[in-house]
């Protein structure tokens, strides 16, 4: 039974929009024997995508409610699976390994479960980063755009903070599974934000420091000041989660730096712009920049190369002569976000050729 429940949870896993492929020596086996009991694998993995109550679930595989409720709970509680209120009262369903599930171990990683992340990152996970939609989309930081631009809310950090009614933040995983394998990184940890659209939604969660509306900003301000990159799900409404990402540690981005995969992440509808009137060539701004997206030009003013330019604005706040600024590229460059995660789990599905259904 053992090897049998982690293989169809993996499968299962993989069905979902996010993907979790296999690798031809099991090491995703191996990553989620370190999370989950034989048991709770089994049960995972009958799992749908969307949320049904300890009874519904009990009465669909002709379980006993009791010995399901249990494994649901000690699940839900270690983040190995989803939990929120349904019409029919609290609910359970199947969580995505990435991102998801593996973010939510933050708490308590620890060395071995690092090695084996990396074992299977380093496999597979370039199967993940290729798919389109991307798993996540750069939004720049305010202070970047030039202030007559319109920013839509979805492509402001700031607004989709000031939207929500809940505000919380983890330490970053990434960082530490990097630090784990000996390999730190010098950016902050505890800068990895989740949000909420009801009141209180973090209060009684162990895994989350909860933050008012001002410490959320201030956080995210920190980030900035830190040259992180703000990052979201490639959607447009429905936003739960602001990561603050590094090309040396974050698993998205080292896609980009590590795999060499050039469209890793979404970028934002914005380009950087130097006005070449001012910018005295000080050179300032390129350790900002994490995607070699600037150059100095033969006349000693900064260049910007548009397609690998992300449009996340780390670098603007940092120029002293105030000559970097974004602005919006070209109508036919930008690419709108799908509505909603459900809109970017069916073009994703597709795009990988898969029937979402087969998890609804």
């Amino acid at each position: 039974m053992k090897n049998g429940a982690y293989k169809k949870l993996a499968e299962r896993l993989d069905a979902l929009p996010n993907g979790y492929p296999p690798t031809d020596d099991g090491a995703e086996l191996r990553l989620l024997e370190k999370l989950y009991t034989p048991d709770e694998a089994e049960l995972a993995s009958q799992l749908r995508l969307p949320k049904e109550t300890p009874d519904m679930i009990s009465k669909r595989l002709g379980r006993d409610e009791t010995e399901v409720r249990k494994l649901l709970k000690g699940m839900a509680r270690n983040g190995l699976i989803a939990a929120g209120r349904t019409e029919a009262g609290l609910g359970y369903g199947l969580l995505p390994f990435v991102v998801g599930i593996y973010e939510y171990q933050a708490g308590k990683i620890d060395k071995e479960l690092a090695t084996l992340f990396e074992d299977y990152y380093t496999q597979a996970f370039a199967d993940v980063l290729k798919v389109k939609p991307q798993v996540h989309r750069v939004i720049p930081v305010k202070e970047s755009i030039k202030v007559d631009m319109e920013v839509r809310p979805y492509e402001s950090a700031s607004d989709i903070v000031n939207g929500a009614q809940a505000w919380g933040v983890l330490d970053c995983i990434c960082r530490k599974q990097k630090e784990l394998l000996g390999d730190p990184c010098e950016h902050p940890l505890d800068v990895c934000m989740t949000i909420s659209e009801v009141p209180g939604a973090f209060d009684k969660n162990t895994l989350v420091t909860v933050l008012t509306r001002d410490e959320a900003q201030a956080t995210l301000q920190r980030a900035a000041d830190a040259g992180l990159v703000h990052s979201v799900s490639n959607n447009q409404k429905g936003i739960h989660y602001i990561c603050n990402c590094c090309t040396c540690s974050c698993g998205i981005l080292r896609g980009m730096s590590e795999i060499g995969i050039a469209n890793v992440v979404a970028r934002s509808s914005f380009v950087n712009q130097v006005d070449e009137q001012i910018c005295n060539g000080c050179e300032d701004c390129l350790e900002y920049c994490q995607f070699n997206a600037l150059s100095m030009g033969d006349d000693m003013i900064m260049q910007v190369n548009s397609m690998r330019c992300v449009g996340c604005g780390v670098c603007v706040p940092h120029c002293s002569t105030e000559s970097l600024g974004m602005v919006m590229r070209p109508e036919e460059d930008v690419v709108p976000p799908p509505e909603t995660l459900k809109d970017w789990g069916v073009e994703r599905a597709a795009d990988r050729g898969i029937n979402i259904m087969d998890v609804m």
